[in-house]
Parts: C-alpha cells; sequence; structure tokens
C-alpha cells in the first residue's frame, strides 16, 4: 500500500506531494546514482521484490517525484568551455515570461526563481566567451522584461550528485 499523501507547504501551486518514505528515497538515491540500472537489480539494492519496487517506481512516476531519466554530461567535454550564471532583476510579474523566452534559448541549462539581491539565476553554457557574449547582449539582455543583469563567469566547477534532503 502506498505511503499516504502529505501537502508539501512549499508548493505555491497547490499540488500535493507524496510523503516518502524509507524505500522510496532509498530508491531514489539508488536511481540517481545509476538511473539505467535495471528494476531487478533496484530491487536487490533496496532488498526489496522486483513486483514492489516496480510499483513504488511507478507510483514515484505518477506522482511527479521522479520526473525522468538523462544522462549526466561534462559541458567541457561536449565542446562549451565557457559557462557563467547570469543574474537578471525583472520588471514585476514578468516570470512566466521570461520561462517561455528561455526555453528557446538552447545555452540556458538552468533558471532558478531566487529571492534577494536579483529576481533569476540562469546557468548559461557556451562554446567560447564570445558565443556567451551574443547570448547574454543578444538574447537576454534585449528582453523587455528584464530591467538588468550580471554575468559571472565560471572558472571551474565540481558537480555534486543530487541527494536527497533527510
Amino acid at each position: 500500500m502506498p505511503p499516504p499523501r502529505a501537502e508539501s507547504p512549499g508548493d505555491p501551486a497547490g499540488h500535493h506531494a507524496p510523503a516518502l518514505d524509507d524505500v522510496d528515497r532509498h530508491l531514489l538515491d539508488e536511481l540517481i546514482r545509476d538511473g539505467r540500472q535495471s528494476i531487478t537489480a533496484l530491487a536487490a539494492g533496496v532488498h526489496i521484490s522486483r513486483a514492489q519496487a516496480y510499483e513504488r517506481v511507478a507510483r514515484l512516476r505518477a506522482t511527479g517525484v521522479l520526473k525522468g531519466f538523462s544522462a549526466l554530461v561534462d559541458p567541457v567535454r561536449a565542446g562549451l568551455g565557457t559557462s557563467a550564471y547570469v543574474t537578471m532583476k525583472l520588471r514585476q510579474n514578468s516570470w512566466r515570461e521570461l520561462e517561455e523566452a528561455l526555453d528557446a534559448v538552447p545555452a540556458v541549462e538552468h533558471v532558478a526563481l531566487v529571492g534577494g539581491q536579483f529576481d533569476v539565476v540562469v546557468l548559461v553554457r557556451a562554446r567560447d566567451s564570445r558565443e556567451l557574449r551574443d547570448i547574454v547582449f543578444e538574447r537576454i539582455q534585449p528582453l523587455p522584461y528584464v530591467l538588468e543583469t550580471q554575468t559571472h563567469l565560471i572558472f571551474e566547477e565540481r558537480p555534486y550528485p543530487q541527494r536527497l534532503a533527510r
């Protein structure tokens, strides 16, 4: 039987997040470690039956906890040697418009609405500094709801694996 549903206090859309038990968290940790493993291997790693693993993974997908599977790519080895965080101040109530506009910019890897000195932080990956300049000056700054940007060049980075807070 699935765990009871619990309200997610931080969900502004009013969606409900399912309550996760230790088995769910262990399954997610295993999938984060290796999302390509079979259900049989996953079940063995978590010490549950294959049927139970299949049911739980299906439930985690259906409830949106598990959003999908993807490859972890080294941007430098993939030819994207220049990266930057671009911080932005926006015209009030323009977050949704910005989201839609940035969807059309392939160099944008991550977008976050934040509190503090800026409204938005965007991770941009480009082949070189010229391409980065073009993305910022020609694709992001001209947007009518972007009031100000600052570009923070990334000199070196280390990806950390996703972890579930406990």
